[in-house]
């Protein structure tokens, strides 16, 4: 080989880096990583980074629909003082976003009255001070609905309660995979005790009662963070009584049906007992409303004992107008009910 030839014969390898050295990859090969990088980006691209609002980013203001008893924020209390919950309650509006952040179907875990059928006995229970079985946290057998580990359908471990706001994962024949919010945790559930309410859903209304302050306020979402208030009231909330009465349930509940006119009983007795106008029910036998008592048939608009101690059956007592306002204001299986302490 002549000079002139040699020197071609480098210029041409340097130039189109000759493939008879080890470690070079072919133009082929050069293509094809070229696309794996270019889909390894789109597939990073299509996957947008969820960022969850912290309470601290909770913005309340003041906006009232219903204007008559409104409280202050802390209001006096015979010899002490009262107060709206406004860090919890901003806790529970930041839960409340962030769940919904990415599309879920939703449904209600249910067993008003027993209508789904008594829950099976959960693996460990007691007796409360009802003489009804409970689960080791408290939560009644009855109105109830059982909840089994997703290793273990032959017992529930415990019980969710009527009207919980449930995150709908798995179908199955004759159970659903689901996560209770307020409960907590994935559970396998018997497919009879949970109604599907959609995942078009949005839950721009919420209500707060608070046990401990004897107080409810209701709040509406404008936008991402934002919530104004639309009513803040005196309750009065359920007395641990038995056989009877007891304690509004602590949780976060969907409102499940409206009434006009609720009839409701005597204790222990099939006779009516007066009646309750523009009653909410959000969980159990748990209404929002003012009772009526016979032998009384006409409306009462607001009690005294409104905003002081516990003493309903369970229901969250208020005057009648306020009571009429959550009536048509807030939307079944779309308005949140947080009960707090």
């Amino acid at each position: 080989m002549n000079k002139i030839s040699f020197g071609i014969s480098i210029a041409f390898c340097v130039l189109y880096s000759c493939t008879s050295h080890t470690g070079h990859k072919t133009s082929e090969e050069t293509l094809q990583a070229d696309s794996l990088a270019q889909d390894t980006i789109a597939e990073t691209v299509a996957e947008p980074v969820v960022k969850k609002i912290t309470p601290e980013e909770i913005q309340i203001t003041k906006e009232l629909l219903y204007d008559k008893y409104t409280l202050e924020d802390t209001y006096p209390y015979k010899d002490t003082t009262r107060s709206f919950q406004w860090d919890k309650i901003k806790e529970q509006l930041a839960l409340l976003e962030n769940i919904q952040l990415q599309p879920s179907q939703w449904a209600i875990l249910q067993n008003y009255k027993n209508r789904n059928g008594e829950a099976p006995l959960v693996k460990n229970f007691k007796r409360n001070a009802y003489g009804r079985v409970a689960d080791t946290l408290g939560v009644e057998r009855y109105q109830s609905v059982p909840l089994y580990l997703l290793t273990d359908t032959i017992a529930p471990e415990r019980y969710g309660q009527d009207g919980e706001l449930t995150r709908f994962i798995e179908d199955g024949e004759n159970f659903v995979k689901a996560e209770p919010i307020f409960t907590e945790g994935e559970w396998m559930i018997p497919r009879k005790y949970v109604k599907v309410i959609g995942d078009t859903v949005v839950f721009n209304k919420a209500i707060f009662v608070d046990r401990h302050n004897q107080n409810i306020t209701a709040l509406e979402r404008t936008e991402k963070g934002k919530w104004v208030v639309r009513s803040m009231n005196p309750s009065t909330t359920g007395l641990h009584r038995p056989p009877y009465a007891q304690e509004t349930p602590l949780g976060m509940f969907v409102l499940q049906e409206k009434k006009v006119k609720m009839i409701f009983l005597k204790d222990g007795s099939k006779e009516t007992g007066g009646y309750a106008p523009y009653a909410s029910r959000f969980t159990d036998g748990a209404y929002i409303h003012v009772p009526v008592n016979e032998p009384r048939k006409t409306q009462i608009e607001y009690s005294w004992s409104l905003g002081t101690t516990p003493r309903s059956h369970m229901c969250v007592r208020n005057a009648t107008s306020h009571a009429k306002f959550i009536f048509d204001w807030a939307p079944v299986n779309e308005t949140i009910i947080f009960v707090l302490e």
